[in-house]
């Protein structure tokens, strides 16, 4: 028998004798019913992450049959296997944690087994950076397979979707507005199908970036995850798959370049995205070799216009989007900006998919023109400052267009029980034009920098009817979320940055059109107040520190947020 490199005679298991590994490897293949002649096939790895506790993944089980219809229809044979999931709202502390721990599972799964191509199942906020960054390392043909936006609740009379509105209507409760029952009503009527988050947050956001660095099928980004055309592209995904399969190539390191990160970054600040995709999209370029540089994202945001009308900055939801052009119509619009010649899946550049015009129109509500845009900059910006010397992120589309100038005192919290503890307490010393401050909330911390930069407004003051502060952490935000907010400051606190020498009291001033962000304290007092700090014993050191396992693992090798917060050993 001679030991071929294709299907399941890839990566023969190691017994010393190749020949034996392929004739017992086939006979415990042969035990799943499989024919000789389905075992001569390629072979397609769908790589899903259906999970229990991951709700945005419920349709999945239809969706790996559509995908194996197109595997079987195009000669390949398909294998699914799932990988760890993330759901979001599931994991404690949070599920930036197990963002790289999946990367690796599905690095290890598509290089250890024999699959010639491996189509990439996922959708909620981590699983997507996860497959590509796992995939991109891994270096077999791959292809992304989203899990498509849910459907829109509705509430007395007006549309709800997980999860801006459920921030919305939360801090009308907080202030007093809606009572009890009806923020039980609402909390059953704002994810009511499965599917990802139904505004631009960060699934959205990672999909179309997915999408536009042509790993995904195109026009396959926004489809909702009910509707029939998502299984007509897993169908086609499918029998895409097969032909990387046989082809051997391209690979996704082939398609990640410095050209189609950077389009990417033009469509994330065209479409208003997240803040997390940044950090997601710094992730997978560092893994094919790419730096995402701030300035770059600046100059890149002072040229782009913002052009889709969504929540959580805008008034549409995502199905919206798909109805209205989707990411096709934004490529349009941004045709003269973009790196043209980048190469998708199939082979075709970006100038071949804008030259084939969709039929129908583009809805012009939704997608507007960049000769009449939603804002004619970018949604995103990067700062830097005596705050944040290594830099931070503020997404201004979110933000209250007067406090993106704003100079305010600092009310600093030391960690999120400190912030829990005290927010609301009647006699916390605070004011709407103070500036609120997070700490020890970054990769390092014991928290894993969740998603905790979007911090409550004071009880006491949301009940006069304040709606927005700035507010500032080494925290992340979720992608539905809004408000006038400074996140990712780097270096972060757990690593003695000027973060952890902030003190109540102390003045900072934001000043977007500059991309600062400054503590006005004096140096001689700095240095005084790190000479302090590094006699006593600093939070989030000692005892807090995890000791064992993949959390002392992540603690010891995480990157900052300006380098994705990868592992150090995986870029």
């Amino acid at each position: 028998m001679a030991t071929g490199q294709r299907g399941f005679d890839r990566n023969p298991t190691d017994y010393g004798d190749p020949e034996f590994a392929r004739y017992l490897r086939r006979s415990f293949v042969k035990s799943m019913g499989y024919s000789d002649d389905m075992l001569d096939r390629p072979v397609v790895g769908i790589c899903h992450t259906e999970s229990g506790f991951n709700n945005c993944h419920r349709h999945f089980p239809e969706m790996i049959a559509a995908t194996g219809r197109g595997v079987l229809a195009a000669g390949g044979l398909p294998v699914p296997f799932p990988v760890m999931s993330l759901g979001e709202v599931f994991l404690h502390p949070t599920s930036m944690v197990y963002r790289n721990l999946m990367a690796m599972a599905v690095e290890e799964m598509i290089r250890a087994q024999p699959m010639d191509s491996v189509v990439l199942m996922g959708g909620c906020d981590k699983t997507v950076p996860a497959l590509l960054m796992g995939a991109i390392s891994a270096g077999k043909p791959a292809v992304l397979l989203v899990a498509g936006p849910m459907m829109t609740g509705r509430h007395r009379g007006e549309r709800l979707g997980a999860c801006t509105d459920c921030r919305r209507f939360w801090a009308a409760f907080r202030a007093g507005d809606i009572d009890h029952a009806e923020i039980r009503q609402v909390e059953g009527r704002l994810a009511v199908t499965s599917g990802t988050c139904a505004v631009m947050g960060t699934a959205s956001s990672m999909a179309l970036i997915g999408e536009t660095l042509g790993l995904s099928l195109p026009g396959t980004a926004s489809i909702p995850a009910v509707h029939a055309d998502r299984l007509r592209a897993a169908e086609t995904t499918g029998q895409v798959s097969v032909a990387l399969a046989n082809a051997g190539y391209p690979v996704p390191r082939d398609l990640v370049t410095q050209a189609s990160v950077e389009n990417a970054l033009r469509v994330l600040l065209a479409v208003s995205g997240s803040t997390n995709a940044v950090i997601h999209l710094s992730a997978i370029a560092g893994r094919a070799g790419v730096r995402l540089d701030p300035d770059r994202l600046n100059a890149l945001s002072e040229a782009t216009p913002v052009l889709v009308d969504l929540k959580p900055v805008g008034t549409g939801y995502m199905e919206d989007f798909h109805a209205a052009g989707g990411l096709g119509a934004v490529l349009r619009e941004l045709a003269d900006s973009l790196h043209s010649e980048c190469r998708d899946v199939l082979g075709n550049q970006i100038s071949d998919r804008i030259r084939a015009q969709d039929a129908d129109p583009v809805d012009r509500s939704v997608i507007r023109t960049v000769t009449a845009p939603v804002s004619p900059v970018g949604g995103l910006i990067a700062l830097r400052g005596s705050l944040a010397p290594d830099g931070a992120i503020l997404k201004r589309a979110a933000a209250t267009p007067e406090l993106l100038e704003h100079e305010g005192r600092a009310v600093v919290f030391d960690s999120l029980r400190d912030l829990s503890e005290r927010i609301d307490c009647p006699d916390l010393d605070v004011e709407p034009d103070d500036i609120l401050v997070l700490r020890n909330a970054g990769p390092r911390s014991p928290s894993g920098m969740p998603e905790a930069g979007y911090l409550p407004i004071p009880k006491k003051l949301a009940a006069r009817g304040v709606r927005d502060m700035v507010r500032v952490s080494d925290a992340r935000m979720s992608g539905t979320a809004f408000g006038t907010i400074v996140l990712h400051v780097t270096p972060e606190a757990d690593l003695g940055g000027p973060l952890a020498l902030a003190r109540t009291g102390d003045r900072i001033r934001l000043s977007a059109s500059r991309h600062r962000i400054d503590l006005l304290v004096p140096d001689d007092i700095m240095e005084r107040r790190l000479a302090e700090r590094e006699e006593a014993e600093t939070p989030g050191s000692a005892a807090e520190r995890p000791t064992r396992g993949y959390r002392r693992l992540f603690h010891d090798h995480v990157l900052p947020a300006t380098e994705g917060c990868d592992l150090s050993f995986l870029r």
